[in-house]
């Protein structure tokens, strides 16, 4: 599979909480880390997703949020992955910032320079990568 996401997460479904018109589904990666994705009952019903079943997480960069110094702030964003930044590529106007996370998953983030200097983001730099449930997509294998 070929996508122009820069965030492909490959772990298994360990939560399916069903509604009447959304689920919310925790998959959990294989460093351990977990992330949570809201979908539709009828993507679970077309992707056969279960407990137990292999599934992709796609982001896309852009939809990446970063923080530093989070530990006394609550998010209404269900996925606040905690990490490193490993590197931080300057464009014209905006960055790419590379996010190790303890579980050895990488996420990318795209975020403008200004935020870059604002957030004092550079390698060994204490990071948190934010990511709203409803901008995860998942996919099977065929």
């Amino acid at each position: 599979m070929k996508v122009s996401a820069r965030n492909v997460f490959k772990g298994t479904i360990s939560q399916l909480q069903e509604g009447a018109v959304n689920a919310e589904v925790s998959l959990t990666l294989s460093g351990g880390n977990q992330l949570v994705a809201v979908v539709t009952m009828e993507s679970v019903k077309n992707l056969g997703l279960a407990v137990g079943k292999e599934a992709v997480a796609l982001v896309k960069a852009p939809w990446v949020m970063l923080m530093t110094e989070s530990s006394d702030i609550r998010l209404s964003a269900r996925n606040c992955l905690e990490g490193k930044v490993t590197s931080v590529t300057d464009g014209a106007v905006n960055a790419e910032v590379v996010i190790r996370l303890d579980g050895g998953s990488e996420v990318y983030s795209i975020v403008t320079r200004e935020a870059v200097a604002e957030l004092g983001l550079a390698p060994g730099v204490s990071a948190t990568a934010v990511i709203k449930a409803s901008h995860i997509i998942l996919g099977v294998p065929a």
